[in-house]
């Protein structure tokens, strides 16, 4: 056996043949002077023993980076982690363990609610499970200092699984329409008649969403037809053909119009075998019809249709067509268009290949007007303007609303992002701004004198409670139905878009209706009447991260306007006797967004005051411009980009344009999107 003293370590070889043998262990152990170590029990393991309850529990579900619980201590890692990964995230927990008082720990008070959880009761008080987690917080509340740093240190070492491989991205809809525009002249915005794109992580232009389905392949060949025809209809009116052919069959001069057209439409040079192809397109057509406009046509509609028009190479490339490529993403970026003559002459000279070279370019690019409708692009996927401009409202309840009045209130928050971005202002102001673009229209809406002109600035007094986009009809008209606000929707919208949490779908089969009242003393305001999504356990969940952020907006109307009661429909009768009666009820506008401290408010000012200071929502910012410049969500090997482009935002004051500087440096945009 083996005893351990203090300094000296001696080894003793002992066959004990009486009864008692440990006394005389002990007593030998005295007489030596040695003090008797009693052997430790194994480590329990957190990977067998109480991952597996908190996976039951579903705790992943908002502990992560995208989770509601994204702001806390708590992130799950992935669930490849292998069992040591997993069992140095077990020791990382100390840091919710009170080593004074291990009952009163937050990791099990939490998921029992015993202290407030915004997740609602996760295990069982008394349970196997809880047994579980109190014998971990136990363990944890012995464990060295030394090991949970440790532990922290090899979990920062596992390099994060590449999720993605991307290598081609179609053109979107608006990028087409912008191409075509920049291209050929034509004006008519053709991909406003392609069938709707999808939504994914709250855009667009993903590329798990950008394939070509038949009913988009024909909607290109029509497109393409049109456009190679109204292109020459006139004549050559765009300037398409760069010299003045001499015959139908002038070679040299049909050879520099398939070579300057192709490089615009390829955003890179041709290659020999495209050139070729090409020139014996434009040869036949041009010898069957004897028109040289007619082979020029031809061309062009060819063109339109191959993919490397219709899609943009992001990775995978090397040399002068690696060049090209950058050249590229940084104009769909920065532009929503190809790239211009100046770009693609900045590729040809290798311009692009460094940090310093993308950032140089980047900052040119962002004087150019076409800027701004690249970041109009953005702000409208993501902050949803096109529920806005298809909302539909009661006309006997709002008649002043109309498709004209929704796309004022679409201009409003246009404008006002647009303010703060080309003036460097802080774009947090986004959310606590207190003046904002109004007509006469807007104005009368939200109870202020009309301004002399269209959309001039007008500051808000400081007894109206309404800032920022919040507080404009954009966000307000376009979160409710017809008749009635949702502060579900309302919610769900702060959640997902502007704090970059993922809210679970409900249960199927739920009756998302609420109680019609019948009599005049059930009349309730919908707080009340949505305590069924409270007390609810397949409900509650979820509803009480949604609704508590929206009962703080109800004083805003289905269209934005500002209210102190709510008009609730009293039923009576049946069938064809069924009739309503309007009735109004007081409105108690309190809300709150769980899992942020101190975030308690009434009305969008100070909703907006607790975003723009929330790193949570700062973050958010920055990870929905990675989504919508990467063309996909954020995987945890995009943690350094996103992070370090936080970082420089947040430095910057929030600058908008440093964001995007930022995200146009990182190596990811150089390597590949």
């Amino acid at each position: 056996m083996t005893i351990r003293g203090s300094r000296f370590r001696f080894q003793f070889q002992f066959r004990f043949v009486f009864f008692g043998s440990a006394v005389a262990v002990a007593a030998l152990a005295a007489l030596i002077h040695f003090p008797v170590v009693e052997a430790q029990a194994p480590s329990p393991s957190f990977a067998t023993t109480v991952y597996p309850v908190l996976e039951k529990a579903n705790c992943r579900a908002c502990h992560t980076d995208e989770g509601v619980a994204s702001g806390t201590r708590l992130h799950f890692p992935p669930e490849t982690a292998s069992a040591e990964e997993i069992d140095s995230f077990g020791l990382t927990l100390a840091v919710l363990v009170n080593r004074d008082d291990p009952s009163s720990s937050l990791l099990l008070n939490k998921p029992t609610n015993r202290v407030r959880h915004v997740g609602g009761l996760k295990i069982e008080p008394n349970s196997a499970d809880e047994q579980a987690v109190r014998t971990w917080v136990q363990h944890l509340a012995t464990v060295a200092d030394s090991d949970v740093s440790a532990a922290r240190a090899r979990l920062a070492e596992v390099k994060p699984a590449v999720a993605h491989q991307v290598g081609l991205r179609r053109l979107t809809h608006s990028q087409y329409n912008n191409t075509v525009r920049d291209l050929v002249g034509d004006y008519s915005r053709p991909a406003d008649r392609f069938p709707p794109e999808d939504f994914v992580s709250g855009f667009k232009n993903q590329t798990r969403t950008q394939s070509i389905p038949p009913v988009l392949e024909d909607a290109y060949s029509t497109a393409a037809e049109r456009i190679a025809l109204n292109a020459f209809r006139a004549g050559d009116v765009n300037g398409l053909v760069p010299c003045k052919p001499a015959t139908a069959r002038d070679a040299n001069c049909r050879d520099q119009f398939v070579r300057g057209f192709g490089e615009k439409a390829f955003r890179r040079p041709l290659t020999d075998v495209e050139i070729r192809r090409y020139n014996d397109l434009f040869a036949e057509q041009a010898n069957r019809t004897g028109k040289f406009l007619e082979g020029a046509r031809v061309v062009v509609e060819a063109m339109l249709q191959s993919p490397k028009f219709l899609f943009h190479v992001t990775a995978g490339e090397s040399g002068a067509q690696r060049d090209y490529a950058i050249a590229n993403r940084l104009s769909y970026l920065l532009w929503d268009t190809m790239p211009d003559r100046a770009l693609r002459d900045a590729a040809a000279k290798g311009e692009l290949r460094t940090p310093e070279g993308l950032e140089r370019v980047a900052r040119t690019m962002l004087q150019d007007a076409r800027a701004r409708q690249a970041t109009d692009e953005f702000f409208s996927e993501w902050l949803r303007f096109d529920r806005m401009l298809t909302a539909a409202k009661d006309d006997g309840r709002y008649p002043s609303f109309t498709p004209e009045l929704a796309a004022m209130m679409v201009q409003e928050t246009r404008m006002l992002l647009g303010h703060l971005v080309w003036n460097d202002r802080s774009f947090m102001e986004a959310f606590t701004a207190d003046y904002s673009f109004l007509n006469a229209d807007l104005a009368r809406l939200y109870g202020l004198p009309e301004p002399a002109g269209e959309f001039e600035i007008v500051k808000f007094p400081d007894a109206l409670p309404r800032a920022g986009i919040l507080g404009q009809a954009t966000f307000l008209a376009s979160t409710t139905g017809p008749v009635d606000t949702s502060p579900t929707a309302r919610g769900l919208f702060v959640r997902e878009h502007l704090l970059c949490q993922v809210v679970p779908n409900p249960p199927p089969g739920v009756n998302t209706n609420l109680p019609e009242p019948a009599t005049p003393d059930a009349a309730r305001a919908k707080r009340e009447r949505m305590v069924e999504h409270a007390q609810n356990p397949a409900c509650s969940g979820c509803h009480r991260l949604m609704d508590p952020i929206g009962f703080g907006l109800e004083k805003y109307d289905a269209v934005g306007a500002w209210r102190d009661q709510e008009i609730v429909d009293i039923f009576a009768g049946a069938g064809e006797s069924r009739r309503s009666k309007p009735t109004n009820v007081d409105i108690t506008a309190t809300g709150e967004i769980a899992g942020i401290a101190n975030s308690t408010f009434g009305d969008s000012r100070a909703l907006g005051r607790v975003l723009a200071s929330s790193p949570i929502c700062q973050d958010c910012v920055v990870k929905q411009m990675f989504r919508y410049a990467f063309g996909r969500a954020e995987t945890p090997s995009d943690r350094p980009t996103v992070t370090g482009t936080a970082a420089a935002f947040r430095s910057s004051g929030f600058k908008f344009k440093e964001l995007l500087i930022s995200l146009v440096r990182s190596p990811q945009f150089l390597e590949g999107l």
